[in-house]
């Protein structure tokens, strides 16, 4: 069929008008478009988690979930799901949680931490933490008695191993007391400052109590602490920090804030 001069205008000019409409969505579905733009938001968040690369394959995936997804939507919505109250209950939260994100991360982005604050946090961590790891033994007992008891036997010529044995600490009891290397900060105050003191080979003099019990421990050996550089640990300094900063705005605005 030859088209007249006159429809063959008409119908270019619809074409010329309609093109605009159709590049804004990626698809039509029974009348509804879904918009490019929510394709180019799904492949620029995947692509940013570093799954795959933008590819043509990778928007024919994504537009057939779009279309999988309006198309179940649709059918939802006709069923009368969109105003079950659980629905609309699950909806608002979702909102919410997206509404503070947004605001959480614009925070965060307007409040950096400082390198300053971070080096402060490493020096604070480095001091804390001490500059020797202690190869440590111990013997878990009931009483002060039983404490005493061996620490008795011990400078009698009892080997640490053996009376170790009869530890409350089942974990470390068939292993001689043995507690692995560590720093003094991973252990209770009371506990760590009993055997900082401690030479090479060393016994507590007296039990060290416990909420577990009494402990008499001894020193296998002393070394230089194997503590991560400030490069190795800025990250997690950053993040911690960062969580901070967050949670003091929040109670911040938790005070600010009417409650009845």
């Amino acid at each position: 069929m030859t088209l007249k001069p006159a429809v063959r205008i008409l119908v270019a000019s619809i074409a010329v008008a309609s093109a605009p409409a159709f590049a804004q969505n990626i698809a039509v579905v029974n009348g509804k478009g879904i918009p490019t733009a929510r394709a180019d938001a799904i492949v620029k968040q995947v692509v940013a988690q570093g799954q795959q690369k933008d590819s043509p394959e990778l928007r024919e995936l994504v537009k057939k979930d779009l279309v999988s997804r309006e198309v179940l939507m649709q059918e939802a919505e006709k069923q009368g799901y969109a105003k079950s109250a659980d629905v609309k209950q699950q909806m608002e939260n979702a909102r919410q949680a997206l509404v503070v994100q947004a605001m959480v991360a614009d925070y965060v982005k307007k409040n950096p931490v400082k390198d300053t604050d971070v080096k402060a946090e490493y020096d604070r961590f480095v001091k804390e933490t001490g500059d020797k790891e202690y190869h440590v033994r111990h013997i878990l007992v009931d009483t002060e008695a039983a404490a005493n008891d061996i620490i008795a036997k011990l400078k009698g010529g009892a080997k640490f191993e053996d009376l170790a044995k009869q530890s409350k600490d089942t974990g470390s009891a068939n292993n001689g007391g043995d507690l692995d290397w560590a720093t003094p900060s991973a252990f209770p105050e009371v506990f760590s400052k009993a055997f900082v003191s401690l030479q090479k080979g060393q016994v507590t003099e007296k039990p060290v109590q416990t909420p577990n019990g009494f402990h008499v421990i001894k020193v296998d050996d002393v070394r230089q602490a194997k503590l991560p550089t400030l490069d190795e640990v800025k990250p997690q300094i950053e993040e911690a920090l960062t969580q901070r900063k967050l949670q003091a705005y929040q109670e911040e605005l938790v005070k600010k804030a009417k409650i009845q």
